[in-house]
């Protein structure tokens, strides 16, 4: 199979977050110049939110009805799959609906670290707390230090599908999929990424810094607005606390309120 070279597919889940997925897909459309295309993946939500992907004519959307059996990264990681497989670009973005871009450009600068080395790129968790604050945090926490030292898994970094760049044609070379594993608790994208390192590709890891300056990331903001899913009461607090935050932003208001960007 030939891939389009110099094009780029962008691959969403959605479940039930029509606001945050509204304004992850319009800043799409007023930030991003370069080639791409847009897929969304609709993990049967049966509410207002697949209505208004359905309107929104410029995406490729693909509806799972009464095919998602198992929710979180199951759930997550399959629909990834799905968009991977329609993917005809050079290069495949998996994105998650709570992460929306706040740069001109953005694609572009992303691509840049993509040389013909690179498998893969992308960051870890993204936080958005001053750099200080996050060194600090890690140098001090004793906690995450015995947990690490104790435990038998590899090391715990991996690339996050928060806004994570493959290679395509490696993706489907290797016959890597998103949902490597995750029945056996390995979070969605996960084990994909320790197989490119264990088949000897190289990653290009861009800091989380870095990330900020194109994307914002409301984290557990899918779980934190749907009641069936159980998330620890402090998560939820801070969570809520984040999305109200960022959603009163000016720049993020004026997306959110340009239809336009639906067309």
């Amino acid at each position: 199979m030939k891939f389009r070279k110099g094009t780029t597919t962008i691959c969403i889940v959605n479940y039930k977050t029509e606001e945050l997925t509204r304004l992850c897909l319009r800043s799409i459309r007023k930030f991003t110049e370069a080639p791409y295309r847009v897929v969304v993946v609709d993990n049967d939500s049966k509410d207002s939110s697949l209505e208004y992907l359905r309107s929104v004519d410029w995406i490729t959307l693909i509806e799972r009805p009464d095919e998602v059996t198992k929710s979180g990264s199951w759930a997550h990681g399959t629909a990834l799959d799905k968009g991977l497989e329609v993917c005809d670009s050079e290069f495949f973005i998996a994105m998650h609906s709570d992460t929306f871009v706040h740069k001109q450009g953005w694609l572009k600068e992303l691509l840049a670290y993509m040389n013909p080395d690179f498998a893969c790129a992308g960051g870890g968790k993204l936080d958005l707390k001053p750099a200080w604050q996050v060194f600090l945090k890690r140098i001090t926490d004793v906690k995450a230090f015995v947990r690490k030292k104790k435990s038998k898994k590899r090391d715990d970094f991996y690339i996050r599908t928060i806004c994570a760049l493959y290679r395509t044609e490696v993706l489907k070379k290797e016959n890597l999929t998103f949902s490597m594993n995750v029945l056996d608790g390995v979070t969605c994208g996960k084990q994909l990424y320790y197989e490119l390192i264990d088949r000897g590709y190289k990653t290009n890891i861009i800091s989380e810094w870095t990330m900020a300056e194109w994307i914002y990331h409301l984290a557990h903001a899918t779980m934190v607005l749907n009641p069936e899913f159980t998330v620890r009461s402090r998560t939820e607090k801070k969570c809520k606390k984040k999305i109200e935050k960022i959603l009163s932003l000016p720049e993020v208001q004026s997306v959110m309120n340009d239809a336009s960007l639906d067309k």
